[in-house]
C-alpha cells in the first residue's frame, strides 16, 4: 500500500471548550486526547513520519507529551497557521511521502482497524463518512431551500489523498481565498475526482464542546474500556 506522512491537527486553543488549555492537551482515560490517537498509529508499519501542525506556543507542550510516552515513529511538530486549512498546507509542505493520512488530535476514538482499512482501500484518496439522520435545510434566518437527505453525508476523518495533488488543490485555495472546512471537500472542488466513501462510525467523535468531553468520558467508560 506504500508509504505514508500522517497529519495530525492539533491546533485547538480551547475557546469552545470553555478551558484555559487547547482541548487536545485535555485528560481522557487518564492520558491527554491526543496521545490516544498516537498510541493507535504508533505501530501501523505504513505510516512513516507523524506531523503535528500545533499553535507556536504549544509546540513545547506537544513536544514533552511525546517524549513521556516515547512513540518509535517518527514525529515533527511544527507551527501551524491561523486556520485548520493553512495548518494542513503547511503539514503537506513538510510531509516527504507521496501518500497522506489526515486525522484530527480530538478525535480518540477512531480505531486502529479504521485506520487500516483506509490505508489499504484500493482508492487512491477515500474518507469514511455517515448517513445524516435528521433533517438538513439551506437557510439562516429563513429557510431557503430543502435538501435531500438520502444525497448527504456526515463527513468524517480521517481522510488520505494522493500528497502531491492534495498541495497542489491546497494552493489553488490560497490563490483563489477559499476557505474550506476539511479537505474532502477542498479536493473535490478543484479535481472533482473520485474520493470514497467508507462506512463511519457513530463512535468517531469530535471533541470540542464541553458536552462533546461528557458524552467522551462516557464513551471510554462504556466502550474503550469494555473492549479491552
Amino acid at each position: 500500500m506504500g508509504e505514508f506522512s500522517f497529519v495530525l491537527l492539533s491546533g485547538g486553543i480551547g475557546k469552545r471548550m470553555q478551558v484555559n488549555i487547547p482541548k487536545q492537551f485535555l485528560l481522557l482515560g487518564g492520558k491527554p486526547i491526543l496521545v490516544h490517537v498516537l498510541e493507535k498509529i504508533d505501530s501501523i508499519k505504513e505510516i512513516k513520519e507523524i506531523i503535528i501542525p500545533s499553535p507556536r506556543d504549544f509546540i513545547e507542550k506537544t513536544e514533552e507529551i511525546i517524549r513521556n510516552y516515547g512513540f518509535s515513529t517518527p514525529i515533527y511538530c511544527i507551527e501551524g497557521g491561523e486556520t485548520r486549512q493553512e495548518s494542513v498546507y503547511a503539514a503537506l509542505k513538510a510531509a516527504q511521502f507521496d501518500q497522506v493520512v489526515v486525522h484530527e488530535a480530538v478525535r480518540p476514538f477512531v480505531t486502529k482497524e479504521e485506520f487500516m482499512e483506509l490505508i489499504h482501500s484500493n482508492n487512491e484518496n477515500a474518507i469514511y463518512g455517515l448517513d445524516i439522520p435528521f433533517t438538513v435545510l439551506e437557510g439562516k434566518d429563513f429557510i431557503e431551500n430543502n435538501l435531500v437527505r438520502d444525497e448527504l453525508i456526515n463527513i468524517q476523518l480521517p481522510q488520505k489523498f494522493n500528497r502531491n495533488k492534495l498541495l497542489y488543490a491546497h494552493e489553488c485555495a490560497r490563490e483563489e481565498r477559499m476557505e474550506f472546512t476539511e479537505d474532502a471537500s477542498l479536493y473535490f472542488h478543484y479535481f472533482k475526482a473520485e474520493i470514497r466513501v467508507l462506512k463511519g462510525s457513530d463512535y468517531n467523535i469530535k471533541i470540542t464542546k464541553p458536552v462533546d468531553r461528557k458524552i467522551a468520558e462516557i464513551l471510554y467508560k462504556e466502550y474503550i474500556l469494555m473492549e479491552g
